[in-house]
């Protein structure tokens, strides 16, 4: 007798047991005969292979159920035309989903694109990261910057200061050196000699 398997699924497990279950969706068979099939094949009990659906895979291949229910529900209307209404298409379910039978290139293709999928969230979450460390540098320069700044202004008010006590002491200079040259010119006189001419006094 076969020992029975405890340890971890594979993706290729995992792959198998969505093929097979949708199959018997598909085809109108339950799902208990289609843990039992794959619990055969991988040496694994059908409740563990029923676990594994409901707990994980399933959850990966919710647009593949509802498309392996459709053709189901197309194969019933073909075998009873007479009996069978016309069906309102769920075209919420089955928008991105080709109508036609589904098969394991099918499955392959949908893996694949989810694999592509998680790839480009990773590829996002890759990118976001850079940009973030790259925001981070950049704040940093900003803030060598700014403090660069704050420096040079301080440097320029002191030296418009200067220059602007340089230029008050060169108008008080200025300043001074007229009124000397107005008191000088204000110190001469002039005097008349006997013949009738100006003649300059110093005091």
């Amino acid at each position: 007798m076969t020992s029975t398997r405890q340890d971890a699924w594979s993706q290729d497990e995992d792959l198998l047991l969505a093929e097979v279950v949708l199959k018997h969706i598909r085809e109108g068979g339950t799902q208990l005969h289609a843990f039992e099939e794959v619990g055969k094949r991988l040496s694994r009990t059908a409740a563990a292979c029923g676990f594994r659906w409901n707990s994980f895979v399933r959850k990966q291949y919710r647009s593949g159920i509802e498309l392996a229910k459709k053709h189901r529900k197309e194969a019933k209307k073909k075998k009873n035309p007479a009996s069978s209404q016309p069906a309102v298409l769920d075209t919420e379910s089955t928008k991105d989903t080709p109508n036609k039978e589904l098969s394991v290139k099918d499955f392959i293709a949908y893996v694949e694109k989810l694999e592509s999928e998680g790839g480009s969230v990773q590829k996002l979450k890759n990118e976001i990261e850079e940009l973030k460390k790259d925001q981070k540098q950049l704040r940093a320069r900003l803030a060598e910057a700014e403090q660069n700044y704050l420096q040079t202004r301080d440097k320029y008010h002191a030296l418009e200061e200067d220059y602007r006590s340089l230029l008050g002491i060169l108008d008080r200079a200025r300043k001074m050196a007229v009124m000397e040259e107005h008191e000088k010119e204000q110190k001469v006189k002039f005097t008349m000699d006997k013949n009738g001419n100006l003649q300059r006094l110093n005091k």
